[in-house]
């Protein structure tokens, strides 16, 4: 999205542009998981005859999209539940009833208790890559780089 306009906008709205993302090929993976999603749900038609009927579809979608799709990136929970501060009191109830299915038959869980996803605390689309005085990007782990040997 180059027009200016929209430059404009995401300039207005304190956003910083990015027109690509290093050794991807697509241009964000959010609003590429975002149209699959779109795609792929049972009430999309494929093609609307007028733009009131995208428009009616779209209003649909996107309350069904942030109140009720569970996304995986926010650990199986609903943008309204994070964005609502209700994630922690989710996840614990998870936890809760996760642990009273597991306590009376242990040996039905092979790889042992179940685990609730966990909210991201933090999400990027193109973090920026520290750099040492000499030019070098830092090793994650803060220096203490692990050898495959």
């Amino acid at each position: 999205m180059t027009a200016k306009c929209t430059a404009q906008l995401l300039a207005d709205l304190g956003v910083t542009q990015s027109l690509g993302r290093p050794r991807v090929s697509n241009d964000n993976p959010y609003s590429e998981a975002q149209f699959k999603t779109v795609k792929y749900h049972p009430g999309f038609p494929g093609r609307f005859a007028t733009i009131g009927e995208a428009k009616d579809f779209c209003r649909a979608f996107f309350q069904w999209y942030n109140t009720e799709h569970r996304h995986g990136g926010i650990g199986l929970l609903t943008p309204e539940q994070v964005h609502l501060g209700r994630a922690p009191e989710v996840i614990e109830h998870r936890r809760n009833v996760l642990a009273a299915a597991y306590a009376p038959r242990p040996d039905r869980f092979v790889v042992g208790p179940p685990r609730v996803p966990e909210l991201a605390v933090e999400v990027w689309i193109n973090r920026a890559i520290p750099v040492t005085e000499a030019g070098e990007p830092e090793p994650a782990d803060g220096g203490k780089e692990a050898s495959l040997n």
